[in-house]
């Protein structure tokens, strides 16, 4: 089945309910959407656009992108979304791997792309369109391809993850089962990019007849989040860990007093969520948080960790001095099976470190035109996930790290995410960013990278670690930066960390 059925039975169902609010103003009903996406789906018909071909979409968010996703759709082609903070040659590269026919923009391109024609949304997109409207959505059948999402390219050239529309409807049924029940006076806010996880969660809220509702920055923005909740009711977000920090710097400042109470859920995830800001989070938003860990190769759906597990990490605001509790990402969810593997693909018993492994509905088709890379991720039945981390006897599972992050030094494994929670217990860290380092004797050593909110006495931040943890998995080098570096998701680049490193190494190399 077409995902953009969910538009038709929504429009069908409450003709006259907000579909899409612009800032501060309503932007269309959704019998005003359906009307809108029927007639850009003729005009991508008109086009020559045929069934499963792929239309990539760079663009803020707007209204432009939510109509252009599911006239997408629609049509029966397949969307490709591509983050509004990337460079045009890496804009370039991804449409030419997707082999994307169209390119949907709302700005101009600085470069000749490849084979794309462009549609400029400001321009032709907001004007009359070619074509006749398309009465219903083109059928497809649940393995039929509907998203492709490129990863974030850290360790190389990005690959393009392949969801169905069956992937994508259990996805969302996953979402209104196991994170949030929805009803129609429910409002999706799209914070963090549409090219992401806000924009697939758009998916069950567009299944319920919910609205969504488009930032006037098109962006993240903290005084412009407590604007809109003072304004809107029973409001819902995908936010990275990253946002909810800085939406607690920002209300712990004093500049804004928050109507909590107009604040339906705040799901999270897309990096790690350390204790402590955690709870400050909980401190402010209160029981209003969900937690969930996903991929790109398996959207959103993982497992999930629900508000009342959070319970415990709301009883204090203050950490124990010996706490080093690593965050749970909660408990799979139904839907999927979840399981911890060796090297070989053996099932380890419970508590046991190992590679988290998948398999379910969610699973993607694999990468696009990258049989060898689908090969690699896709074994024995099971997505690997390339996450290390293990599973308690009631469920509970635990991310302890990237696979490519695990740092050997002396033949024992160290796990920076370990590392980096106890930097971020110091009430002068900021940021924290664990990464290895050749060693001539033990392989590698341990560099902590961090940016501070005050100055530290030498020898501060050792102490603290030593304090703290096993002396093997301290930090041997403690590099501050302004700011750590990070990608079009927000997301630390350790690769960056890396080469920093490594040009470091030839400087001081005679």
């Amino acid at each position: 089945m077409n995902i953009a059925h969910f538009l038709d039975h929504s429009a069908r169902v409450g003709p006259e309910r907000p579909a899409i609010y612009h800032g501060p103003a309503l932007h269309s009903t959704y019998a005003q959407l359906r009307q809108r996406v029927q007639r850009l789906a003729g005009h991508f018909e008109a086009l020559g656009l045929t069934p499963g071909e792929r239309v990539a979409v760079y663009m803020k968010n707007r209204p432009a992108y939510v109509e252009t996703l599911l006239a997408a759709w629609y049509a029966g082609l397949v969307v490709v979304p591509i983050n509004a903070k990337l460079h045009w040659c890496e804009v370039d590269f991804i449409l030419d791997n997707s082999g994307s026919q169209l390119l949907v923009s709302d700005r101009a391109p600085d470069l000749a792309l490849a084979s794309a024609v462009v549609l400029l949304a400001r321009e032709t997109l907001e004007g009359p369109l070619g074509g006749k409207p398309l009465p219903a959505p083109l059928t497809r059948t649940s393995s039929d391809p509907a998203w492709i999402f490129y990863t974030s390219g850290t360790t190389g050239r990005p690959k393009g993850a392949t969801l169905s529309h069956g992937n994508l409807a259990c996805m969302a049924n996953c979402y209104l089962t196991n994170v949030d029940q929805l009803d129609p006076s429910h409002i999706l806010a799209h914070f963090a990019p549409l090219s992401h996880g806000s924009g697939i969660y758009l998916v069950p809220y567009l299944m319920r007849g919910c609205a969504n509702l488009l930032p006037l920055s098109a962006g993240f923005d903290e005084a412009e989040f407590v604007e809109l909740l003072d304004r809107y009711r029973g409001l819902a977000m995908f936010l990275a860990p990253t946002m909810i920090r800085r939406l607690v710097d920002h209300i712990a400042s004093g500049q804004a007093e928050l109507r909590v109470e107009h604040l339906q859920v705040i799901v999270y995830g897309g990096g790690p969520m350390y204790e402590r800001d955690l709870r400050d989070a909980l401190a402010i938003f209160g029981p209003r948080l969900v937690q969930i860990y996903g991929q790109g190769e398996s959207p959103m759906t993982i497992s999930v960790m629900s508000r009342d597990a959070h319970a415990p990490y709301a009883e204090t605001a203050e950490l124990a001095i010996d706490r080093q509790t690593l965050v749970p990402v909660g408990r799979p969810h139904p839907q999927v099976e979840v399981a911890i593997l060796d090297e070989g693909g053996a099932p380890l018993a419970d508590s046991q470190e190992g590679e988290i492994c998948v398999r379910g509905d969610s699973v993607m088709l694999g990468y696009w035109d990258n049989p060898e890379a689908t090969g690699e991720a896709l074994r024995g039945g099971w997505l690997r996930t390339g996450d290390i981390g293990r599973m308690e006897a009631d469920g509970t599972l635990y991310l302890t790290d990237r696979v490519k992050d695990v740092i050997i030094s002396g033949g024992t494994n160290i796990y920076p995410r370990e590392v980096e929670e106890v930097l971020l217990q110091h009430p002068a860290v900021h940021e924290a960013s664990v990464v290895g380092a050749p060693h001539p004797e033990w392989g590698e050593e341990v560099v902590a990278f961090v940016s501070l909110h005050r100055p530290l006495a030498p020898g501060e931040l050792d102490q603290h670690c030593l304090s703290r943890m096993a002396r093997f998995k301290r930090p041997k080098r403690y590099e501050v930066l302004e700011a750590l570096p990070k990608n079009a998701y927000g997301k630390i680049v350790k690769t960056e960390l890396r080469q920093r490193l490594a040009q470091s190494q030839q400087e001081d190399t005679p």
